[in-house]
């Protein structure tokens, strides 16, 4: 029992629990913004607004396909809600908030004599074996 209690506090089952109860609450936002906004602004525009009643009978059988064409439009709309009203803007927020990270010192430095990339501490060069002189800084 008591690795069950441990489990069950664990951050992440924790987090994935919150998620979960944010997600149908987000989920339930989300499809009233579609229902109640944007499919009766499409159905202004093309003048149809449900395409269930689009049905095909094949010997006998009954081929809903406006149920089919009405679910596919609905999930298209809700991915674009999604993207264009939470993602973009929560990702202008996230590149807003990054600062530019701070450069790393370097390591290498060039021969003077051959160009190459040697150690900045190196006092001859592994490649054309001239001396060379130590940067101004580590010198004193």
């Amino acid at each position: 029992m008591n690795g069950f209690k441990q489990f069950l506090l664990r951050g992440n089952v924790v987090d994935l629990a919150v998620g979960v109860v944010i997600g149908a609450a987000f989920g339930g936002v989300v499809t009233a913004l579609v229902k109640d906004l944007l499919t009766p602004l499409i159905a202004a525009i093309i003048q149809q607004p449900d395409f269930s009643a689009l049905t095909l009978t094949l010997n006998g059988s009954k081929f809903l396909y406006g149920e089919f064409i009405n679910a596919l439009l609905s999930f298209l709309i809700i991915a674009a809600a999604v993207y264009f009203f939470v993602v973009v803007p929560i990702n202008a927020l996230i590149a807003r908030s990054k600062k530019d990270p701070v450069p790393a010192d370097p390591t290498t430095r060039k021969c003077s004599e051959c160009l190459s990339e040697i150690p900045i501490d190196a006092r001859r060069c592994a490649f054309c074996t001239s001396t060379v002189t130590r940067p101004a800084v580590l010198a004193s």
